[in-house]
């Protein structure tokens, strides 16, 4: 492997060459990454303005789904993001519940970013690092913008304590959130007691709580994080929410039809995150209508949309590819600025239209 250092993506430069090839392990991810927690928010916020402003393509996820492991599934996320990113590319990322009771993470990714200018890819990068960075920088960006005209969140309860559950509570602490009390649940009270010591561990100054049940949570926090792998919805109850609290909804699936319509509804994309079973489809199968849906994030950035404060506030964030690519790109650019990409020789060896 050598390395390369300076970015491929020319999209206007002629005549077209063929870029090289870089292979990023997640170690580097991480090293870059790491401590950067409020650049990523504001790479999220500016991905969502240009995918608003229409400057992007992000075509329906495809479920790749086992008849007989019924709870696996691989997800495809092909996209484009244009203004100041521009790359193309697809994120193949994997959910194997089963891998826990095996010791390993339930997910895995890679990322491919492609040229804009030749259509080949130039990168290959792992990406359960990269997906649980852009959840929680999305996650992290809700709750400061939803929070905004009305009493600032003092407590918060996680409701499944994984990967993305830590990676939320590591955004929102880096970008200047302080909790008096810290709520956890889990139905495997292992990882709620784990998921505490981590907390511990991090110096938090907050009261830690591993609640017994999801009603104690709910009711105890002012800010609520679903994190959990549930298929379908399994929180019913409307007067658990009744103190009006600011939920992130990140794992789409916990909340029954009946919350959401006693709430104000803020989505990532409308068109994205009703489908695929989500509690937000099932309204609007439901209801018939996309009515009950207030707007996206990137509608209450802008100022179009002003979330009121008597009643709960519900972020349901699909998940987009154009996240993903834009701090994949991120990462690109930065190993290629520090000549620290390792780039493959010859990984494209037919380049001769006729030999």
């Amino acid at each position: 492997m050598t390395e390369f250092a300076t970015s491929p993506v020319t999209a206007t430069a002629e005549p077209k060459t063929v870029p090289p090839f870089a292979v990023i392990p997640g170690a580097q991810v991480q090293e870059v990454l790491s401590g950067r927690e409020k650049q990523l928010v504001e790479l999220v916020e500016q991905t969502y303005r240009t995918h608003a402003a229409g400057d992007s393509v992000n075509p329906p996820s495809y479920f790749l789904r086992f008849p007989d492991r019924p709870t696996a599934r691989i997800i495809a996320l092909p996209a484009s993001i244009g203004g100041d990113i521009g790359v193309d590319g697809i994120k193949w990322v994997s959910s194997f519940p089963d891998n826990v009771t095996s010791g390993i993470p339930r997910a895995s990714a890679v990322l491919i970013l492609n040229d804009p200018a030749t259509g080949y890819p130039f990168a290959c990068m792992e990406s359960s690092i990269i997906s649980a960075s852009r959840t929680a920088a999305s996650a992290a960006a809700a709750a400061d913008w939803l929070s905004r005209g009305r009493r600032r969140p003092r407590s918060i309860g996680f409701f499944g304590v994984g990967l993305i559950a830590r990676y939320i509570h590591t955004f929102l602490d880096a970008t200047g959130w302080t909790f008096d009390d810290i709520g956890v649940f889990d139905l495997s009270g292992e990882s709620a007691e784990g998921f505490k010591g981590y907390l511990e561990r991090s110096g938090t100054p907050a009261r830690v709580t591993v609640h017994n049940g999801p009603e104690q949570l709910i009711r105890n926090s002012d800010l609520v994080v679903f994190a959990t792998i549930a298929g379908q919805p399994h929180v019913h109850e409307v007067a658990w929410f009744d103190h009006n609290p600011l939920v992130l909804h990140v794992s789409l699936r916990d909340l029954a039809p009946e919350i959401l319509l006693a709430s104000t509804n803020i989505l990532d994309d409308v068109d994205h995150c009703l489908k695929a079973e989500t509690s937000a489809h099932l309204v609007e199968q439901m209801a018939g209508n996309r009515d009950f849906v207030d707007g996206t994030l990137a509608d209450v950035m802008e100022g179009k949309v002003s979330p009121a404060d008597d009643r709960p506030i519900v972020f349901s964030p699909f998940g987009l590819g154009v996240l993903d690519l834009a701090v994949g790109k991120y990462i690109y650019d930065e190993l290629a600025r520090s000549g620290q990409l390792g780039v493959i020789d010859d990984f494209f060896s037919e380049l001769r239209r006729y030999g």
